[in-house]
């Protein structure tokens, strides 16, 4: 009865998704204005209108443009959205706009007008105080209605997340302090993201750090660049990442971390699958007792790495399923695919349960002095601490368990993704830009950058070993294309993969990282060393919902 009754919901899910999306392209039937504040409006329009004496006009349908996998189109990422904000708050400050109406609007299709609904709502709940529930009335007060997002794949939709999931999960990240644009680093977001330099993003800084899978050597596979292990330790370093869970099949050898200082665990399972409870138990308490951030990866770090992170916020954030996925994808677009978006569903109950035992049990050990160290050691027995795992399979059963030639020389879902990311990356770029060349930026969308002569190092291709680079500049880069002028594909590839190695060194210096950290992060200038008094490392957050569930109990 249960397998029939989760048929049926899947069934009726993606009926609904393909409702929606049956009229994807269609253009609204009448002019539509909804009042957000005395001053500023939201409109979805039929065509483009222009400002006048009593208004300001302005759009960002061509500006801002998501960039899908596959069927997905949206939400905007975080750069996006954080540019998006400094547009319209610089409007909204304007002596000379003050007496005008300004008003956002869209006349692309129905992607365009859910993106654009999404900004809008977001920034109320953000900048206007908003609740989710009171901007997402207001984007529906006037009948207008908006296509769910979708996942990353092909064929028929089995999930809809909507505006509203996406407006709750920007305001459980205003609480948790994810989401603090006062530290945010737009640029940084933009460089690390690119596939040549790193393909990496914070899902909740200071905590969780969601990167494509490193490879025994750098170099460009498919189109995708990919980095070494070295590559990414200098970062790691710098941003107090103490533990690295790898979710896919080895690819490298694990002790090219672990001789670095950093813990190394290994969960895997099936690409495009979702993970079994053990798995699931396991990366939790991994998580649990990681004295700084993690760094999660499987081929892509979509699909595998978003599900398991989503399962952690669900547990101790007491996020819904649908916020978890909302956050994760204005994070790093594309992550959790297919049937992991219901199996994070179908967790979501169990693990706010758990989440609650947790808090109740810490919070009684800190009121008895008692340390978490006796709940750690007597935690899975096949937990790996301090980078030994005291269960570790024999060498045969080793080979056994990662000897599947599909993931480790066939052409799996993780790496079509992450071919196509840098397929597309490719096309609004002439080669591969250090950070301080991505900083280009303009502030609208007719200035465009005609011309970025890049030099590749032959000296950096002879390198074995990889850094990332850092934040070196304060200019900006542009949303626009960059003209091909002409390079060919072989020698964009080789071009690319001569200046990842080449360029992207990490600057040693002594200032603090200017990633986006936000207020009441866990970490801090003491994170550096371990906290001699207990090996369970809270953040704010956590101690706050532990203090709010205390008080409503």
């Amino acid at each position: 009865m249960k397998r029939k009754s989760e048929r049926r919901r899947v069934e009726s899910r993606k009926k609904r998704c393909a409702a929606h999306n049956s009229g994807s392209e269609a253009e609204p039937q009448s002019d539509i204005y909804i009042e957000i504040t005395d001053q500023l409006y939201f409109a979805i329009l039929r065509q483009k209108i222009k400002s006048s004496a009593e208004r300001h006009c302005f759009c960002i349908d061509e500006e801002l443009a998501y960039e899908n996998f596959y069927a997905d189109f949206g939400p905007l990422n975080l750069a996006m959205f954080y540019r998006f904000c400094c547009k319209l708050t610089k409007k909204l400050k304007s002596l000379t706009l003050s007496r005008k109406k300004i008003i956002f609007y869209t006349c692309g299709d129905q992607k365009k007008q859910a993106n654009a609904a999404y900004l809008i709502g977001s920034y109320a709940v953000m900048h206007l105080n908003m609740m989710p529930e009171e901007a997402y009335s207001l984007l529906v007060s006037k009948n207008s209605t908006y296509i769910p997002f979708r996942d990353a794949s092909f064929g028929t939709c089995m999930y809809n997340l909507n505006i509203l999931d996406c407006l709750r999960g920007i305001h459980k990240a205003l609480q948790y302090g994810w989401l603090d644009f006062s530290n945010f680093d737009v640029e940084e977001y933009e460089h690390y993201e690119r596939a040549e330099n790193g393909d990496l993003n914070w899902i909740i800084p200071g905590k969780f750090l969601a990167f494509s899978g490193p490879h025994p050597k750098s170099k460009i596979e498919n189109g995708y660049p990919l980095h070494a292990p070295e590559a990414y330790i200098p970062y790691f370093r710098k941003h107090n990442i103490t533990a690295i869970i790898r979710l896919n099949k080895k690819m490298y050898d694990a002790r090219r971390f672990t001789d670095s200082g950093f813990e190394h665990h290994d969960l895997f399972f099936v690409d495009g699958s979702t993970p079994n409870d053990s798995i699931l138990r396991k990366f939790l308490n991994i998580c649990e007792n990681a004295e700084g951030a993690i760094a999660v990866h499987c081929k892509a770090g979509l699909g595998r790495t978003g599900t398991l992170i989503g399962c952690y916020m669900m547990k101790h954030y007491h996020l819904t399923a649908a916020e978890a996925i909302a956050w994760i994808r204005i994070c790093r677009p594309g992550s959790i695919i297919g049937p992991q978006q219901n199996f994070v569903e179908e967790k979501q109950n169990g693990l706010w349960a758990e989440g609650d035992v947790f808090r109740e049990k810490m919070l009684n050990e800190r009121e008895n002095g008692k340390m978490a160290v006796t709940r750690i050691l007597s935690g899975v027995d096949d937990i790996t601490i301090n980078g030994s795992n005291k269960n570790r399979p024999s060498k045969k059963e080793e080979m056994e368990l990662y000897n599947d030639e599909e993931e480790r020389n066939g052409l799996t879902q993780g790496d079509k993704l992450r071919a196509l990311k840098s397929k597309r990356q490719a096309r609004s770029s002439s080669g591969s830009l250090s950070q301080e060349e991505n900083k280009m930026h303009t502030r609208s969308s007719s200035q465009s950058l005609s011309r970025v002569i890049f030099q590749a190092s032959v000296q950096g291709c002879k390198t074995s070993s990889l850094a990332l680079s850092d934040h070196s500049d304060t200019r900006k880069r542009t949303r626009t294309s960059l003209p091909a002028n002409g390079v060919g594909g072989s020698s964009l590839c080789h071009t690319r993969l001569v200046r990842s190695l080449g360029n992207l060194h990490v600057v040693a210096d002594d200032r603090e990282p200017m990633f986006c950290e936000p207020c009441g992060s866990h970490r801090d200038t003491a994170s550096a060393t371990p906290n001699t008094s207990t090996l369970l490392n809270l953040n704010m957050a956590q101690v706050h919902l532990q203090t709010h569930y205390l008080q409503t109990a």
